[in-house]
């Protein structure tokens, strides 16, 4: 694979970080990364000092947010009405976390790639400690079929 697979390669590679081989490319990964994270990270140095570390920090962060988006979509019209929400304000909320959702799927997607560079060194094979890359690709997240119809 060419160093430039992980952008040339797949749709799903941030805008706003530079191909892995172009000057800076971890730098601007790590700055996408950090603001994928609430501000309150941004002074802990093992996120600042190691990529990857930051990397699996914002997959993480992004998985939780996946499950929350899911369970305020799940749960809008069981929950919502009981607190005086009104029902066309409950049906923009549902469109709301599901397209939320879906960009969060893509976004999560994004942040698989940018990590997979990090950890091979943008080479897309071997991982840095010269062991063979792993990369775990889930299918992505998708808007639940009542909440598209809707």
């Amino acid at each position: 694979m060419s160093p430039n697979f992980f952008a040339v390669g797949d749709a799903d590679w941030p805008s706003q970080v530079r191909p892995p081989g172009n000057r800076d490319w971890e730098r601007t990964a790590t700055r996408w990364l950090r603001e994928l994270l609430p501000a309150r990270y941004a002074g802990y140095s093992p996120l600042s000092r190691h990529p990857v570390l930051l990397a699996r920090h914002a997959q993480l962060q992004i998985q939780q947010e996946i499950r929350t988006v899911r369970v305020a979509l799940q749960t809008s019209r069981a929950e919502l009405p009981a607190l005086g929400v009104p029902v066309p304000v409950i049906e923009n909320a549902i469109q709301m976390y599901a397209i939320e959702l879906d960009h969060l799927g893509r976004l999560a997607r994004s942040v698989r790639l940018v990590t997979e560079a990090l950890r091979t060194g943008g080479t897309g094979g071997t991982a840095r400690d010269g062991g063979p890359a792993r990369v775990e690709v889930r299918p992505r997240a998708t808007v639940p079929d009542a909440a598209r119809s809707r």
